[in-house]
């Protein structure tokens, strides 16, 4: 090509120094970050805290305030078994399937295994341990004992827990709502028939409570 053609023809000329700028453009920006690393001079991110670390928390368990120092993963089943010394709720799946864990956190029953510590700091938290009131029991536990509702017993904590509460929500009134809303509670020795009907003994009691 002449030089008279190439100046006859600017777009194709202007189109070439175009490109070749971008090029160098990007080949600079690209090399730039690796020379400031190379130069120590990249910049780390800010310093957060460290999840692993414990942090402090209160629980509030059966009207008793609990400050505790847990690692922030930890669950309201394991703050309960392993640092507040309450193992009635019992770790059986430990994927929230079973109901063995279950308690009630501001009048919710609750799969504790599931549930964070942090998550349930301000709120009531009642276990199987603060149902009593000293030696005189709960209307439910009183009614699994006399109805032989349970066997190895390791379900019966949670099981009494959502009992309680499947009668508060009004889900007692017959036999085939109770096993709705029980469901979620697991019995490996099947002791269902016998659960129900101690939940349908427990219920007056329980309503009358709740009336009073």
């Amino acid at each position: 090509m002449t030089d008279k053609t190439r100046s006859a023809n600017p777009t194709s000329a202007n189109r070439g120094f175009n490109r070749r700028k971008f090029i160098a453009a990007a080949a600079g920006t690209a090399v730039a970050p690796l020379a400031a690393r190379a130069a120590g001079a990249a910049v780390e991110p800010p310093a957060g805290q460290d999840p692993s670390l414990p942090v402090d928390v209160t629980l509030r368990v059966n009207g008793a305030n609990k400050p505790l120092n847990i690692d922030s993963r930890t669950t309201v089943l394991d703050a309960l078994r392993e640092h507040i010394g309450l193992t009635g709720a019992k770790k059986g799946c430990d994927h929230g399937q079973c109901g063995a864990c279950t308690v009630m956190i501001d009048g919710r029953r609750v799969v504790s295994c599931l549930t964070l510590a942090l998550a349930a700091q301000g709120q009531e938290i009642v276990t199987i341990e603060g149902l009593s009131k000293g030696s005189q029991l709960h209307p439910m536990q009183q009614a699994f004992i006399d109805n032989d509702a349970f066997q190895c017993g390791y379900c019966t904590s949670g099981q009494i827990m959502s009992a309680v509460a499947c009668v508060k929500e009004g889900h007692a009134g017959n036999d085939d709502d109770i096993r709705e809303y029980m469901s979620g509670n697991l019995c490996r020795c099947a002791a269902y028939p016998n659960i129900v009907a101690a939940i349908k003994q427990a219920a007056p009691a329980i309503s009358g409570q709740q009336k009073g």
